[in-house]
């Protein structure tokens, strides 16, 4: 018997990023998935088990080793009134197809003056945290967020996971969507009837008073933990999730410095030249009267990721050293 739709069901992430690309694939014959092993073997996350034995090979497509050949592929698809989904194993590999990502994908439709569009999904896998070694665990999503005529997603939670693909798809441009590799483990709640969600705002998933911090992706999870143990000193943090990268919500990241008077973003990608450096460009332009103190970031340490995993853990932004930013920010004035 079917769950009611206003049952909840327990998933994990990765259940939920499968179930949005069964839904996909139900809703529009025109969808298809296509990567290495995604088919046979069931993806190297194992987010499309099951989907070659539902849907067939027509329609989940393992690829050749060359993230150039089948990115290309998909532009060229979608170019011709297909919707694909095309699954690069992880960002890194993701470089091998710049060219057709930044070249093609994203210049078609202003280079066609609107004559021809690309509504292709790409999703890969971000992050570190698993002893993968520095070729499968760096944070690149800001580097995408650079690029005009482009969207790029980094869903954190299990309603983003499942909500997000469908209208990615609909989207007449080209959508990336990073998933972090350490949630597709982690386990919750949704609703039997989750369906699609927007892909253009920040939400605040926790409310505070005395500092904002901004995150995204798989930096969410370890900066609610941090807010949890700074309300227990009487810190009040508001934790706002980004969500989008590009376009980024610019008026829900000023609205919380506005509220709040101090900012701390976290970010695991690079501090050089990354996107917490966007976001504290935009607050220093939008919000700077609103500011008590200068804006702080806490971002993975400039070194290829270590394997090894207490060097990897040292690398990256940790409840720690969360808490020590606010801290620092606050310079004991709150309460």
């Amino acid at each position: 018997m079917a769950p009611a739709e206003t049952e909840n069901v327990v998933m994990t992430y990765r259940d939920a990023v499968r179930a949005a690309i069964r839904d996909a694939l139900r809703r529009d014959d025109r969808v298809f998935l296509m990567g290495e092993d995604v088919g046979c073997y069931g993806g190297c996350f194992a987010v499309s088990r099951g989907l070659l034995e539902e849907f067939g090979p027509e329609r989940i497509r393992d690829t050749p080793l060359s993230e150039a050949a089948f990115v290309g592929a998909g532009i060229g698809a979608a170019i011709g009134g297909m919707r694909p989904i095309v699954e690069i194993m992880t960002v890194n590999f993701s470089l091998l197809a710049l060219d057709q990502i930044m070249n093609n994908a994203a210049t078609i439709s202003h280079m066609s003056g609107g004559q021809f569009h690309v509504p292709l999904v790409i999703r890969m896998t971000t992050g570190a945290g698993r002893q993968l070694a520095a070729q499968h665990s760096h944070s690149l999503e800001g580097w995408y967020a650079h690029i005009p005529g482009i969207k790029v997603l980094t869903p954190a939670t299990l309603e983003d996971a499942r909500g997000m693909l469908w209208t990615a798809l609909e989207d007449p441009d080209p959508v990336l969507i990073f998933e972090h590799g350490s949630l597709y483990n982690v386990e919750g709640e949704l609703p039997a009837g989750a369906g699609p969600v927007d892909i253009e705002r920040a939400y605040v998933r926790r409310g505070g008073s005395d500092i904002s911090l901004i995150t995204y992706g798989g930096t969410l999870r370890t900066t609610l933990a941090a807010a949890e143990q700074l309300a227990a000193e009487g810190i009040d943090c508001e934790v706002l999730d980004l969500r989008v990268l590009r376009p980024l919500d610019t008026a829900a990241i000023v609205a919380s410095v506005a509220r709040t008077h101090r900012a701390v973003i976290v970010d695991e990608g690079w501090r050089s030249g990354s996107i917490s450096a966007e976001i504290c460009a935009r607050i220093v332009e939008g919000a700077f009267y609103e500011l008590d103190a200068p804006v702080a970031r806490v971002c993975s340490r400039e070194i290829p990721m270590p394997y090894a995993a207490h060097l990897e853990q040292a690398a990256l932004p940790r409840i720690e050293t969360i808490k020590q930013a606010v801290q620092r920010s606050l310079g004991g004035h709150h309460g």
